[in-house]
C-alpha cells in the first residue's frame, strides 16, 4: 500500500486520539467507585437480612407479651369478679372457695407479669439490636449514595472528554486515503494499536529492535511506502525521528 509520509504522519495523530479514547473506556470500566459501590450494596443486602432477623425478634417478642397482657387482664377481671362475689358474703364453703381461687389467681398474676417482664427486657435488647443494625444500615446507604454520587460526576467530566476527542476523530479521519484508515483500524481493532513511530530502529508497537535485514527492509521502503512490522503487523510510521 502507498500513502504519502504526510497522511502516514497523521496517522500517529489519529492513533494519539484513539489511544486517549480506548484510555477513557478503560477508565471508566475500572472506575474505583464501581467496585465501591459493589461491596457497600454487598454489605447492605447482608445488613437487610441481619435487619430483617431482628425486626422478626422485635415483632415475636411483641406478639408475645401482647399474649401475656391479655392473659393478665383476664386473670384480673375473673379476682375482680371472685372479690365482687367474697364481698357479696355467701356460704362458708363458698367463701373459701372464692378465697383460695384468688390466692391461686393472684400467684397465677404474679407469674405471668414476671414473664412479661421478663420479655420486655428482651424486647429491649431486641430494639436495641434492631436500632443498631438500622443504623449500620443508614451509613452504608450514605457511603453508597456518595460513591454513586462521585461516579456519576466522573463518568460525566469522561462523557465529555470522549465527545470533544470523537468530535476530533472525524475529520482527522476524513482527511486521510480511505484505504490507509481502513487498514489501520483493522489493525488497530485486533491488537488496540493500529500505527506507532519507528524510532531508533525500534518498532513503538511491540518494541522490538530491528536488526539486520528487516531494518535494512525499512531503510529500503519508498517515503511513500506503507510499512508494517513484521512482528506485530502494525505499521511503521517513519519521520525524521526514525533515524534512518
Amino acid at each position: 500500500m502507498k500513502a504519502s509520509p504526510e497522511d502516514q504522519r497523521r496517522l500517529l495523530d489519529l492513533q494519539a486520539v484513539d489511544t486517549a479514547l480506548a484510555q477513557l473506556a478503560h477508565k471508566r470500566r475500572s472506575l474505583p467507585e464501581l467496585a465501591e459501590i459493589d461491596a457497600v450494596s454487598r454489605e447492605l443486602s447482608a445488613m437487610e437480612d441481619e435487619r430483617v432477623r431482628a425486626q422478626v425478634a422485635v415483632d415475636d417478642l411483641d406478639r408475645d407479651i401482647s399474649r401475656f397482657e391479655k392473659d393478665i387482664e383476664q386473670v384480673r377481671l375473673r379476682k375482680e369478679r371472685d372479690q365482687k362475689r367474697l364481698d357479696a358474703g355467701g356460704a362458708v364453703r363458698e367463701i373459701e372457695g372464692l378465697q383460695h381461687e384468688l390466692a391461686t389467681l393472684n400467684r397465677r398474676q404474679s407469674e405471668l407479669e414476671d414473664s412479661e417482664l421478663e420479655l420486655m427486657e428482651q424486647k429491649e435488647t431486641a430494639e436495641a439490636t434492631l436500632a443498631e443494625v438500622r443504623g449500620r444500615l443508614a451509613a452504608a446507604a450514605e457511603r453508597r449514595s456518595a460513591a454513586e454520587k462521585r461516579r456519576d460526576e466522573t463518568l460525566g467530566d469522561i462523557a465529555k472528554e470522549e465527545e470533544f476527542k470523537s468530535s476530533s476523530r472525524g475529520p482527522l479521519a476524513a482527511d486521510l486515503p480511505g484505504d490507509l484508515v481502513a487498514l489501520y483500524d483493522k489493525i488497530r481493532l485486533e491488537s488496540g494499536l493500529g500505527a506507532a513511530l519507528f524510532r531508533s530502529g525500534r518498532c513503538g508497537g511491540c518494541r522490538i529492535e530491528l536488526y539486520g535485514a528487516d531494518l535494512a527492509r525499512v531503510k529500503a521502503a519508498a517515503p511513500d511506502d506503507v510499512v508494517r512490522c513484521e512482528e506485530c503487523r502494525r505499521i511503521m510510521v517513519r519521520t525524521a525521528e526514525s533515524g534512518l
